[in-house]
């Protein structure tokens, strides 16, 4: 292995899940980013059938260096998978009706760096060319003052950065090509509770597939009624600038026939902190679960709401609303979600 492979403990991992995984796995090079002197791969791994005829789902972790625990999520369930290649049937047989494919590494310079920007100091999460707007929260909905400050968006009329890119080309390339997409992008670092978060983050105004959101969430209800998630818009929390979901779910919902639901998980690290408060003073106690038992516990909880939407994903076909449902789930969703008083602004 390279020196900036041994010195990514994640990345290490990856690498030993392409290998145990080779007779099913396809290993994708999406890049490079330079750090340190250090050269990092870019990586995302696909694995079930190909055809654009079958669903597709995306799992994506590491955006902010800083949020260890959702890299670690992503390559926790990546390696349940690999593991059970080798004598679960069942899985084999859900692998003919989907497609799935990881990028659990998104940001590695940040991760080796521990920061939640990248190498360059750009907050990838906030690095689209997707302007909101209305008023955002100053500073975490974007800036453009410094890269020395968080939440920096990179300055305007760039490019999108290498990372931020080769997201974008991987979701496109590997994930739009079919009809029927869902993905996770796993986070922490907000709340007292874990949400399922879904767009929009730049405007407060319900999304196209709000009938099919809304499905998916009913049937998460009716599968696992004692979850303990909050599934909403991430707008009802805050709104920002630059927003790669955003962006990319907007592209897509440009072809009619495109079905794409892209989530984000934000596990709620304001319990751990409240749990164990010495932890706010170490760089990465914010993010992450600190304590051995706390960390495994987090793990088997969201473990199992991967493979829901694993399922759900294959599943697709049987779940979607008909035509003749869609304005009942739409009615439904828009009184579950927005007619509220705490939705300034939005019109339904």
């Amino acid at each position: 292995m390279s020196p900036a492979v041994t010195a990514l403990p994640e990345l290490q991992l990856l690498e030993r899940l392409c290998e145990q995984g080779a007779a099913h796995v396809q290993r994708q090079h999406l890049g490079d980013v330079q750090v340190g002197g250090r050269t990092f791969p870019l990586l995302a791994l696909c694995l079930g059938n190909p055809s654009p005829q079958v669903p597709a789902i995306g799992f994506f972790g590491g955006v902010h260096g800083l949020e260890r625990i959702g890299a670690e999520l992503v390559m926790a369930f990546l390696a349940s998978l690999v593991s059970r290649l080798r004598w679960d049937s069942s899985l084999h047989q859900l692998l003919e009706s989907v497609r799935i494919v990881f990028m659990p590494l998104v940001n590695p310079g940040g991760l080796w760096r521990g920061t939640r920007a990248n190498p360059a100091g750009v907050d990838l999460m906030r690095n689209a060319p997707l302007e909101s707007a209305a008023q955002v929260p100053l500073f975490v909905g974007g800036q453009r003052l410094s890269a020395k400050l968080p939440w920096y968006r990179g300055p305007a009329g760039a490019a999108m950065e290498q990372e931020s890119q080769a997201l974008c080309d991987c979701v496109r390339r590997e994930l739009l090509t079919h009809e029927h997409v869902l993905t996770v992008d796993c986070h922490s670092g907000f709340g007292l509770a874990d949400r399922i978060w879904f767009p929009f983050a730049h405007t407060a105004q319900p999304i196209a597939h709000l009938a099919e959101m809304h499905a998916l969430c009913e049937i998460l209800d009716q599968t696992h009624a004692q979850h303990a998630y909050v599934f909403e818009p991430q707008s009802r929390q805050y709104l920002t600038h630059g927003d790669l979901w955003d962006y990319l779910y907007t592209e897509a919902s440009a072809r009619a026939e495109q079905v794409f639901l892209p989530l984000t998980l934000e596990m709620g690290s304001w319990l751990w902190v409240k749990k164990n408060p010495r932890q706010l003073f170490t760089k990465h106690g914010m993010f992450n679960p600190q304590i051995g038992h706390r960390h495994r516990r987090v793990l088997r909880r969201h473990l199992a709401w991967l493979d829901f939407l694993l399922r759900a994903a294959a599943g697709m076909p049987r779940w979607l609303p008909q035509p003749e449902q869609r304005a009942e789930q739409e009615r439904r969703a828009l009184l579950r979600w927005y007619q509220r008083g705490d939705q300034p602004g939005v019109k339904v």
